[in-house]
């Protein structure tokens, strides 16, 4: 991010598969490169979301999966141009997003 009238747009979410969501519809609706966009854990430890989700959730006749790690949040940023700023914010926010942040 070279240029300074690129924004780093941050969206905390607490499941993965939610932030799976939303990184799918920066691509898809809003026309951001998949290389812009970056998933990690919000916080030192390794984690895939804060509440069971997707394929950690229970199927019919079983019980939830256990081995995953639910440890935290998850963060998705993405490296988008000053003017699809206020986009992103509005599209995280409609995907659940805990927090959003700039900078």
């Amino acid at each position: 991010m070279s240029d300074s009238s690129n924004k780093t747009i941050i969206a905390t979410f607490e499941t993965r598969e939610a932030a799976d969501l939303a990184v799918e519809h920066l691509v898809q609706h809003l026309g951001v490169e998949r290389t812009d966009i970056f998933v990690r854990a919000a916080g030192r430890e390794n984690s895939s979301g804060a509440g069971v989700s997707g394929g950690d959730a229970a199927a019919v006749n079983e019980d939830a999966r256990d081995d995953a790690r639910l440890g935290g949040e998850i963060e998705v940023s993405a490296d988008v141009s000053a003017d699809k700023t206020a986009a992103l914010h509005r599209a995280f926010g409609d995907l659940g997003a805990l927090r959003v942040t700039a900078k």
